[in-house]
């Protein structure tokens, strides 16, 4: 049955914060919850984990009422914060503490992130000792050490290196493979990409759009065209009157109102024994759908 939001709202001392949202996540993966900066996203996230209450509008999980204490949620929360003074070992004790697990069990959880994520060496240390990367790692081992049934990701990538970013990566996918519920938020589009199947976007507190990305981006025409070749092709370009968005090194991407007139230029670079590395139409991004729906 999973989480379910029905025309929720909340407002502010006046302020419509969000207004009449309703989304579903009836099973587990990963759903995107996207929005420009103020858009409502933090305001929801905390309403479905029960921490502040919302003004109208139906919360549930399982089909029972959202409380804090009936629902076993893990918070990455976007404001990072792990305490400096205090060693690695005891603070994750004392979140797993938090929600219930004995020392044994507790033990054997950080033990067992600390080995994935990369982050043994630095137990015993206090966290003021760590770079922000592997502060991010210690903070994501409290949302999830505690084997959490729905898990909420507040821009999880934020500040990792490549190397870090596929670590966590790849508990994401372990976390979806064991049956988590998995809400994300985040600004890097190729993320949601990757891992989401249903988004929602938010702009002012409402709803954009919302649904199954891959058919949300079926429903856009082709408007790009990626072509590298072995000369410069700047003149066939011009004859067709296309507009080159970047080129280097005769790598070229170029905006297209039909995929007829890619295949015009393809034809003359053909016809002009010009080699052909690559040739792909392509659809317009998360990204770029992204900057449609709330870029005013």
């Amino acid at each position: 049955m999973g989480l379910k939001l029905e025309n929720v709202s909340k407002t502010f001392v006046g302020k419509q914060a969000v207004d009449n949202i309703s989304f579903e996540v009836d099973k587990p993966g990963v759903f995107g919850l996207l929005g420009t900066n103020g858009a409502g996203k933090t305001t929801t996230i905390r309403m479905l984990l029960g921490i502040i209450k919302k003004d109208t509008g139906e919360i549930t999980w399982n089909g029972k009422q959202v409380e804090r204490k009936t629902v076993n949620f893990g918070y990455l929360p976007e404001e990072r914060g792990v305490y400096p003074k205090t060693k690695i070992q005891d603070q994750l004790m004392y979140f797993a503490n938090l929600k219930g697990m004995n020392k044994t069990d507790a033990n054997e959880a950080i033990n067992k992130w600390a080995k994935v994520l990369k982050v043994e060496e630095y137990l015993p240390m206090p966290a003021e000792k760590l770079s922000k990367g592997n502060q991010q790692k210690i903070q994501f081992m409290t949302a999830i050490i505690h084997d959490p049934e729905l898990i909420v990701l507040d821009e999880p990538f934020s500040g990792l290196d490549p190397v870090n970013t596929e670590i966590l990566k790849n508990v994401i996918i372990e976390l979806v493979n064991q049956g988590k519920y998995i809400i994300m938020s985040s600004h890097q589009m190729a993320s949601i990409e990757e891992f989401c199947t249903d988004i929602l976007i938010l702009n002012k507190g409402k709803t954009v759009l919302k649904g199954n990305l891959k058919e949300i981006k079926e429903g856009y025409k082709a408007n790009k065209l990626e072509i590298v070749t072995d000369k410069n092709i700047d003149g066939y370009i011009n004859e067709l009157d296309m507009d080159i968005e970047f080129s280097k090194n005769n790598e070229y991407s170029i905006k297209i109102d039909s995929e007829e007139k890619a295949h015009q230029l393809l034809e003359k670079i053909i016809a002009n024994k010009i080699l052909v590395n690559k040739f792909e139409i392509k659809k317009p991004t998360l990204n770029d759908i992204f900057i449609e729906k709330v870029g005013e």
